[in-house]
């Protein structure tokens, strides 16, 4: 469950050109992308960081508090989307500068809309697990989750508002930077 190492690698490539300051993750599991992230970005970025299991969170914990980056991180254990509803009306829109989303697929679409407010024109949001195992491209039904990422990558596709690239790194990474 933890993001790809290729993929991660990639992300923390991008984040060092992006140079933000303002970032948040959804869905934490055990912290590998966060970290990645937090390593990846100025001494003063802040990154907030939601997930609804802490004790997923607390495993990582020491490789983070090891890396002397713990104070860039506000950990938010929650259900994302009414964490993120709460960032619409307590912060102005774009307030973000980075985004990446690894949590339960079948919301990808409401986080993208969300984000699409919560990151800056410029910004990126990078959504993990896009290929889910390759069922998004074998012209399968497969299971809800299968179906939920073929519509979630149609619908990117199509939005306007991004620029897209899907990389077929680990289970499949898609960065989109927001045109307006």
């Amino acid at each position: 469950m933890a993001a790809d190492p290729h993929a991660s690698q990639f992300m923390t490539m991008l984040l060092k050109m992006m140079n933000p300051k303002r970032t948040i993750e959804i869905g934490v599991y055990t912290g590998y992308s966060l970290l990645a992230t937090a390593i990846s970005t100025p001494p003063d970025a802040k990154i907030t960081a939601i997930d609804p299991v802490r004790s997923w969170y607390e495993i990582g914990l020491p490789f983070i508090i090891k890396a002397g980056i713990e104070d860039k991180i506000d950990f938010i254990q929650s259900q994302a989307l009414p964490i993120l509803d709460n960032l619409l009306l307590v912060r102005k829109e774009g307030s973000f500068d980075f985004a990446f989303v690894d949590a339960d697929k079948q919301n990808y679409g409401n986080y993208h809309e969300r984000l699409m407010k919560l990151v800056k024109v410029g910004g990126v949001m990078v959504y993990d697990n896009t290929l889910w195992g390759g069922t998004v491209a074998k012209g399968h039904k497969g299971g809800a989750v299968t179906q939920s990422t073929i519509q979630f990558n149609k619908s990117i596709a199509a939005d306007p508002r991004v620029d897209i690239s899907l990389a077929p790194l680990g289970d499949g990474i898609t960065v989109c930077r927001r045109i307006y």
